[in-house]
């Protein structure tokens, strides 16, 4: 009996690790070209790990793929509850076996992201079996026509789509007193680190899934936040492109002048490897008509040495709100230096407070104009309008509005049309005081490569009843200017991961992409959740 004990406990152990889990874990055929049904996968290998299993043959799409099922099964839907995957691809195996016979039949022309999966942020449209809704039940109905172009571009790299994140409803813009991470559909995601605590937003389930280890990489989206908060506070990389570097078509928006997809994965390589297949130019999309000239294969700058000769700036005054987090980016600071970046500390940058008004104004423009045109094109679903949208929350105000309301929602369909002097005044106020005058003046003045700031404070305990309580953050100027940032973990504050954030000037993956790399490869800071219930529950140093 203690032995059958022991060996529960044992799996019990190997299970939140995610050092092994059982490809036979689902019922149903595994098909593998040498290796057994049995042979343990590593959920949370890289991609270049598993690609390497595959081309030897002792792993197959498949398999992978029934792997993550599982463990979304075992500790998404019960055992932690996570609740980052709304919903699953009903035809994820069958894609995988396409992408095994792809491998098969041409096994020296396969792409390096062959078979692996990804999970992609609830609004996202993906032309198949699965919704797409930004967590609204308004949405619920027919799916989406087509595929976003980013879901076509990841299916033509051969990428398996392994299902949709859950996300703050609509992108976390409807509400001023919203929770990050809960939706109407899909109930709200837990920080697999502290399950308490908030996996912020409003790319909350690609963040908490890609961190708990029940995918490879995943996608978010972000307008201010939304891939570098959630990234940063599970304890991932998360990427922010130069807005028109990938195209939005078939992305429910917020903002044209803001919105953009975003990589978020375990490792800055990882990430890179997803931005490559996500670049690009696209007709249904007129900001990227510059992307062609500009993406690359990221992978190229991944220089372990990539922070030597760098020019960096810290940006004092997006920190200073949490002792705890201040120390982590002085940690940061020292490894930048000793891995021979030449560290500028501190950097004012200019109007890194005073674009805020302006910004909002031109979000609740543009939200109903975008939206609007969105929902015109979609068919089968109950609304077609923000109107409708309203109206549609307040009939199902129980489902919808139990906890915040939609006040965000009021003021943008209040407004006027995208000719008011008012909005024209604002986008050019915001982009100026971000961009040209923010964070183009900082680079300028100290001949900088990039600038550094703590990307947010330690996950804040999940509140439904008051709301958010964020203490800071450092990558709006990035946000609002359209301008790439990339945030990478740091160290942890009380056993919640803090991330620190790099950003620099339109186009700028490259550098940004060398100096995270460089980073990480020289601090190496990210540790794996272990799903402890509050912070009561860490494991505390010993004292002297």
């Amino acid at each position: 009996m203690r032995h059958i004990q022991n060996c529960i406990r044992l799996w019990a152990v190997l299970l939140l690790s995610g050092i092994v889990f059982p490809v036979s874990a689902q019922p149903g055929p595994v098909s593998s070209p040498t290796a057994s049904a049995r042979t343990p996968v590593d959920v949370y290998a890289s991609i270049a790990q598993q690609e390497q299993r595959m081309r030897r043959g002792s792993l197959s799409a498949e398999q992978l793929a029934r792997a993550y099922l599982a463990r979304i099964a075992a500790m998404d839907r019960s055992g932690p509850h996570v609740n980052a995957v709304i919903e699953i691809n009903p035809d994820a195996l069958s894609i995988a076996r396409q992408r095994d016979r792809q491998r098969s039949a041409h096994p020296q022309q396969a792409a390096p992201l062959l078979g692996i999966p990804v999970l992609l942020k609830d609004n996202i449209d993906t032309g198949d079996r699965m919704q797409t809704t930004a967590g609204s039940l308004a949405l619920v109905g027919a799916p989406a026509a087509r595929d976003a172009t980013v879901a076509r571009k990841l299916r033509e790299a051969g990428m398996v789509i392994l299902g949709k994140t859950n996300l703050s409803e609509w992108a976390n813009f409807r509400s001023t007193h919203s929770t990050s991470g809960w939706s109407g559909r899909g109930g709200l995601t837990r920080n697999p680190y502290v399950l308490a605590r908030n996996a912020c937003g409003s790319s909350s389930g690609s963040a908490a899934a890609v961190a708990a280890g029940f995918v490879t990489v995943a996608i978010g989206t972000e307008t201010d936040g939304s891939v570098i908060c959630p990234s940063a506070v599970n304890g991932i990389v998360g990427i922010k492109p130069t807005v028109g570097l990938v195209s939005r078509a078939g992305i429910i928006p917020i903002s044209h002048t803001q919105d953009t997809a975003g990589p978020m994965a375990r490792s800055v390589a990882d990430a890179a490897r997803l931005l490559t297949a996500m670049a690009g130019s696209d007709p249904a999309d007129p900001a990227t008509r510059e992307a062609d000239r500009h993406a690359t294969d990221y992978t190229r700058f991944l220089n372990a040495d990539g922070l030597r000769g760098k020019r960096i700036g810290v940006v004092r005054e997006l920190a200073g709100y949490d002792p705890n987090t201040d120390r982590v980016l002085d940690r940061a600071v020292a490894a930048m230096r000793a891995a021979g970046a030449i560290v500028i500390d501190p950097v004012k940058l200019p109007h890194a407070n005073d674009f805020g008004k302006a910004e909002m104004t031109v979000l609740l423009y543009e939200f109903k104009h975008d939206l609007n045109a969105y929902l015109a094109h979609r068919k089968g679903i109950a609304v077609h309008s923000l109107a409708d949208l309203i109206a549609f929350d307040r009939a199902h105000a129980a489902q919808e509005m139990p906890w915040f309301g939609q006040e965000l929602f009021l003021k943008a369909q209040a407004m006027g049309p995208l000719t008011d002097a008012a909005y024209r005044k604002a986008r050019a106020t915001a982009h100026r005081l971000a961009g040209p005058e923010g964070i183009d003046a900082a680079l300028r003045a100290h001949h900088l490569d990039a600038l550094v700031a703590p990307a947010t404070g330690p996950a804040w305990t999940t509140d439904l009843v008051n709301g958010d309580h964020t203490s800071g953050a450092g990558y709006s100027a990035a946000a609002v200017s359209g301008y790439p940032s990339i945030t990478v973990p740091a160290g942890f504050v009380h056993g919640l991961p803090v991330g620190v954030v790099f950003f620099a000037g339109k186009w700028s993956e490259p550098s940004l992409i060398s100096i995270a790399y460089g980073f990480e490869q020289h601090t190496h800071a990210r540790r794996r959740p272990k799903f402890f219930p509050t912070v009561l529950d860490i494991p505390r140093p010993a004292t002297r």
